[in-house]
């Protein structure tokens, strides 16, 4: 076994895909096929499901997965101390975030961070914070920005916390209220969240205790389109407050929510009793000292 074939087969598992895997690892498709085949010989199990759709892991893959990324960033890390580097300053993380709310602070953080250490490389993955929960679950994420909730699972520390404002155009007559509640948005067309956020579903939630049965115009994971189609008139969505703060207002005006619980909560989620390499815990090191939201 070598571990090459087993940075093959991490990479594989990560994007689900041999040819992306080659793109990444700089090689060919032909030599990751058989890097894999190789080690699934020696282990004696098929390690992927294949077909001309999707690449998934067999539960044997799966296991082997979590044991794959422990070696390959043990062997990484004997390599960077035979170097006599005496703080790390090389490695690579894996960061899933959602494009709509993972911004403000951990944007700053992120980039306080890539000053301090410019040759570590972050990579980030935009995803909704259902598939970021799962990906760190299987092991393909250092990382993820969202609400955890479930600590037999993971552990987190917790950055962010900024109330929901509603984003209207600024002809809309709600923009003479101070306020806006639950009971305003009948009638209404909102752009929500999609399915894959958990603030979607607590909205919805929130409409019914209201008495409202919400009128989705669209749904979106991208908050360009979000606030693009509140400034063309298409209707009402909801944003953290921050950035509504950024917002032009010649064309979209903002008005405080009156539900304090909703709330975008967001937290640095990593899973429990993983193996960190070490660029990760030098990440981790540097947010708890910078910015843990007391």
């Amino acid at each position: 076994m070598e571990i090459r074939h087993l940075e093959y087969f991490i990479e594989v598992a990560r994007h689900k895909s041999f040819s992306v895997a080659a793109e990444v690892t700089h090689t060919s498709q032909p030599s990751i096929s058989k890097a894999i085949k190789d080690l699934e010989a020696e282990l004696g199990k098929a390690l992927f499901y294949r077909s001309t759709k999707y690449v998934k892991l067999t539960d044997a893959g799966e296991l082997v997965l979590e044991q794959a990324q422990q070696i390959v960033a043990a062997f990484r890390n004997i390599n960077t101390q035979l170097e006599g580097l005496a703080k790390l300053q090389t490695g690579k993380i894996h960061i899933g975030l959602p494009p709509i709310t993972a911004v403000t602070t951990f944007s700053h953080m992120l980039g306080a961070f890539k000053n301090e250490y410019p040759k570590i490389q972050v990579q980030l993955f935009e995803y909704g914070p259902k598939k970021i929960e799962a990906s760190l679950q299987d092991g393909l994420l250092d990382f993820g920005i969202f609400t955890p909730e479930d600590n037999d699972l993971f552990e987190w520390i917790w950055f962010e916390q900024d109330p929901l404002s509603v984003i209207m155009h600024p002809n809309h007559p709600l923009t003479l209220k101070e306020c806006i509640d639950y009971k305003d948005f009948a009638g209404e067309q909102l752009i929500l969240y999609n399915s894959d956020y958990k603030l979607h579903d607590i909205i919805i939630a929130g409409c019914r205790r209201a008495g409202i049965d919400p009128e989705i115009a669209f749904k979106t994971s991208q908050r360009e389109l979000m606030t693009q189609m509140v400034a063309a008139k298409l209707g009402l969505a909801l944003l953290p407050t921050k950035i509504c703060h950024v917002l032009d207002p010649a064309n979209i005006i903002y008005r405080p929510f009156s539900d304090s619980n909703l709330c975008l909560q967001l937290a640095l989620t990593w899973k429990k009793g993983r193996y960190l390499p070490h660029a990760a815990r030098e990440l981790l090191a540097f947010f708890k000292d910078h910015f843990l939201l007391q």
